[in-house]
């Protein structure tokens, strides 16, 4: 095993952050000394390092089987913990299991055993059925965006798990609104709760955009001209919906991402991977996108179509004003268009022409080698820097996984790097380097 490095201050340092805010500090000091917890605050805030930290602190460094089960309802969010615990860089193994990878990986992976395993109840509980490993380690389980999963029908999948696991010492649930309940099923004793969601969105500001015509299509076109080159998502309320509008956005050259459902797990990750890292800074989602996934400075949200519940309207706003940043939720409204009870009254938004968003100055390259391939940040860039001649200033953000990495390049530059680089040896891995 790696060094193991629990030390908060080092941990903090390697993820860049200065110190916690008041949730996660009042989150750790819970965790830590409590049995059972709901953690209640809004998406952004710092929910996946609250548990995290506690976690990772209570870990048995000589235990060589699963200690602790974190059930998440997607698996963007999946992967995304997985990620945020590899960069605090404990030296503890942890994996993530999730639908839309091959069970063959998930036993590689699994061979030897993770400290924390982070999975969708639908895959943990079809590895708990067939893979033979122990389960009598498992001290903790964290069920984040419980109400979520619930939501999404994984309760007969949650119950299987719990009740298959004999000595659970510690449950923290987490979660990002205020009006849910509890099942039985996850054996919560007078829990001790801790409720920021009432601090959330203080900057938020909800502006409505009235349509003059039923197709709301130009109306969204003019909007993004107005607001500007800016990362936001759009969100729609049906993945046919979010075809039509991808068309047109195409037709009118305006770069963007699509997120829904019936995605390929490749694709959906691909357009993550490009939003963080600029390539487009416009997101055409269902809802979702709405919850969980980390993609951070979104500046505003688009409601294309009116949600049809007060939570779905809720956690779509959470995208935007995060950790006390600015952002705007727009409402594009048809003139005639009712709006539901749980809007009310928002500020009319007047648009001002302006030109379409320009395209953005960045591409992103795909490598065929990862972490697997012992490939680290640090050896992607001297590869582009030495090899493909980049400056500092033209290479943008590198995303390692597991059999692959992604980097941003500017795309000025993009065409040529790749003949510079690609079939050249990083580490001892020959890769090749293309656009995606």
């Amino acid at each position: 095993m790696s060094t193991i490095v629990k030390n908060q201050q080092l941990i903090l340092q390697k993820l860049g952050i200065e110190k916690l805010n008041p949730m996660q500090e009042e989150a750790k000091l819970a965790i830590s000394s409590s049995d059972n917890i709901v953690l209640l605050s809004p998406t952004g805030t710092g929910k996946t390092l609250a548990f995290l930290l506690p976690v990772i602190e209570a870990l048995d460094k000589n235990c060589t089987e699963i200690q602790t089960l974190i059930l998440v309802p997607s698996r963007e969010l999946a992967i995304q913990i997985e990620q945020v615990a590899r960069d605090m860089g404990t030296g503890y193994k942890i994996n993530a299991v999730y639908g839309g990878r091959s069970g063959s990986q998930d036993r590689l992976d699994l061979k030897h055993r993770p400290a924390i395993l982070i999975g969708t109840p639908g895959r943990v509980a079809d590895r708990l059925r067939r893979d033979n490993f122990s389960i009598d380690s498992i001290k903790t389980i964290v069920l984040d965006e419980f109400d979520k999963s619930l939501e999404i029908g994984f309760e007969k999948e949650m119950t299987e798990i719990i009740e298959n696991l004999p000595n659970i010492q510690k449950r923290v649930l987490t979660s990002a609104t205020q009006e849910v309940s509890v099942p039985e099923f996850v054996g919560l004793h007078n829990p001790v709760q801790i409720d920021y969601l009432d601090e959330g969105h203080s900057q938020l500001r909800i502006k409505s955009i009235v349509s003059d015509t039923k197709d709301k299509l130009p109306i969204l076109v003019k909007a993004l001209s107005h607001i500007g080159n800016q990362p936001g998502i759009i969100f729609c309320n049906y993945k046919d919906s979010i075809q039509r509008v991808s068309d047109y956005l195409k037709e009118h050259k305006i770069s963007h991402g699509c997120f829904y459902g019936g995605m390929e797990q490749k694709d959906r990750e691909r357009t993550l991977i490009k939003f963080r890292n600029g390539t487009h800074q416009i997101i055409i989602a269902t809802d979702l996108a709405a919850r969980g996934i980390d993609i951070p400075e979104i500046k505003y949200i688009i409601h294309y179509h009116l949600p049809l519940k007060s939570q779905e309207f809720t956690h779509r706003n959470g995208r935007t004003a995060r950790m006390n940043a600015d952002g705007t939720a727009y409402i594009l409204q048809w003139k005639d268009e009712p709006l539901p009870d749980f809007i009310i009254d928002p500020e009319i938004e007047e648009l001002v022409d302006a030109p379409i968003p320009k395209q953005s100055d960045w591409k992103t390259l795909f490598i065929s080698g990862g972490r697997r391939d012992k490939i680290s940040k640090g050896d992607i860039a001297g590869l582009f820097f030495k090899q493909g001649n980049l400056s500092k200033e033209e290479l943008g953000i590198i995303e390692i996984k597991p059999d692959c990495a992604f980097v941003a390049v500017k795309a000025s530059k993009a065409k040529k790097v790749i003949e510079q680089v690609t079939n050249t040896r990083l580490k001892k891995k020959k890769v090749r380097v293309s656009f995606i």
